[in-house]
């Protein structure tokens, strides 16, 4: 059975040709690093690290490319009299911007590595190219798609779609609805000459923290040209696989588009695929009802949404439960079943490399079942990356596995070709395409690291009754620089893994 991807832009399931043979080209869109990463986010970046790891499975050689947005992310996506995200986290926290790109960048990584996803091949920033994207403007504009009005250049979405006939098929929407839209924010694009034009190149204003010389004004680009550059730059002007969360397809994804034709009269990406929502309690999360959660707060159990806390790989398994393109009900309740489902599918994992059987050739109606069963865990990966199919599958062979070690089915049964492929794909999918380990390996901590810390504890203690404070200020930044928090109570300091 050959791959087969559900393509966003056809809507439809579409058998996987690469268009070089054995050679894969995919671009996810990554974070704005102006904020700690968020859990829905991290289930969109899990989502994709699968797929990456299922293409490898398959043989391909892949050169992945998720980048990280450190410039022209406005806040509430206005085109004017918006403010870039990290300029005002910057601005809040009296910081340099690239230290609120660093400090977000490095806790991003740090909860990549917790997930035990593997690293995209190029990870650019935007800051690092911005000749290229002055570059695209210019090629927009000299194709007639953009104009440039007091230093800031527009992208002409009529004259586009009049010419094409494609802006708004990603994501569903008319382009005639859309330009008759009336938006609240219109009064701060004035310069626009219809509502749907977007900013590709931005004039800042004497007061922004971020901003380049250009042929047109000092200025930033836009936040969706970063991404037709460097997806291009790296992949080609046509590309295999494009990527991202599904409130993404608009207006990001189909301005990507909109440029990259603008620009070269090329498509960017062959199939566009989109992961969907994590949900809490069945709710979108919101900070400001108090339906929300922190990865932070999933590992330490703070938070009154949970009644325990949860290790990386118990959220990675909760993650892979349901299909990418679904959206996933976090709940306690949810959580519990994924930990003991986990547990149930490393027991397995465990005991199948424990088999053993001396029988060389046999036929008998368990092999041929598990034969089967071996062959559906791929058919079912193959119909569009079906991860909680895969594991169902890989829970029919585990009930076979460990009733052969428990010796309720005869090992005289199996042969040891069947064994050692009950072995091998275990360890490609629970190892190598669904990125799980054991979870000590996780992170989770053990009893001495449990003294160690309580030591240091009482120790910073102590010095703080003493009045050492350089002693506990010292103690307090050099854990948090291991990512370790402490946190002071009234019960006492507790500590927890950042």
């Amino acid at each position: 059975m050959s791959l087969n991807i559900y393509n966003s832009l056809t809507r439809t399931k579409e058998a996987f040709k690469p268009i070089h043979e054995g050679w894969v080209g995919m671009y996810v869109c990554g974070p704005t690093v102006y904020s700690d990463v968020h859990i829905g986010n991290i289930r969109t970046f899990v989502n994709f690290d699968v797929v990456y790891r299922y293409l490898l499975a398959k043989g391909y050689k892949v050169r992945y490319v998720r980048n990280i947005t450190d410039v022209g992310h406005l806040e509430g996506d206005l085109d004017i009299g918006g403010e870039d995200k990290i300029s005002k986290k910057a601005r809040l926290e009296k910081l340099e911007p690239m230290e609120i790109v660093q400090r977000y960048s490095n806790g991003f990584q740090h909860k990549m590595e917790m997930f035990n996803t593997l690293p995209p091949s190029i990870e650019p920033r935007a800051t690092q190219h911005i000749i290229e994207q002055i570059e695209m403007v210019q090629e927009i504009l000299d194709n007639g798609y953009a104009y440039e009005v007091n230093g800031s250049v527009y992208f002409d979405t009529k004259k586009f779609s009049e010419a094409h006939n494609v802006y708004g098929k990603l994501s569903g929407r008319k382009i005639e609805e859309l330009l008759s839209e009336t938006r609240d924010d219109l009064k701060k694009q004035d310069e626009k000459r219809n509502p749907t034009d977007f900013a590709i190149w931005i004039k800042a204003d004497p007061t922004h923290l971020m901003r380049w010389p250009s042929p047109w004004s000092i200025g930033f680009p836009g936040w969706h040209l970063e991404c037709s550059v460097m997806s291009t730059k790296y992949l080609g002007q046509t590309f295999d696989i494009h990527g991202g969360g599904t409130d993404l397809k608009f207006p990001h994804h189909e301005n990507e588009i909109a440029q990259n034709m603008g620009a070269c009269g090329c498509a960017p990406a062959k199939i566009w695929m989109h992961a969907n929502m994590l949900l809490m309690n069945g709710r979108k999360m919101s900070k400001s009802d108090g339906n929300h959660i922190t990865p932070d707060q999933l590992f330490t159990g703070d938070s009154p949404h949970i009644s325990k806390a949860y290790t990386p790989m118990i959220l990675r398994f909760f993650m892979l439960q349901a299909h990418y393109r679904s959206t996933l009900d976090l709940t306690d309740q949810a959580l519990q079943a994924a930990e003991k489902g986990y547990k149930r599918l490393m027991e397995a994992y465990e005991n199948v490399n424990q088999l053993s059987t001396n029988q060389r050739r046999v036929e008998t109606d368990l092999k041929k079942e598990i034969t089967e069963g071996i062959a559906a865990v791929w058919e079912e990966m193959d119909d569009d990356f079906n991860a909680p199919k895969t594991l169902a599958r890989l829970f029919e062979l585990a009930t076979r596995i460990n009733a052969l070690k428990d010796g309720h089915l005869p090992m005289a049964d199996v042969d040891q070709e069947t064994v050692g492929m009950l072995q091998e794909v275990f360890k490609k999918f629970v190892e190598e395409v669904f990125g799980l380990r054991q979870e000590d390996a996780a992170g989770a901590a053990d009893d001495t690291l449990d003294r160690v810390m309580q030591l240091v504890i009482d120790i910073r203690a102590q010095a703080r009754a003493n009045k050492d404070w350089p002693t506990s200020d010292l103690i307090r930044d050099q854990l948090a620089e291991a990512h370790i928090q402490l946190k002071d109570g009234k019960e006492g300091t507790s500590w927890s893994k950042s």
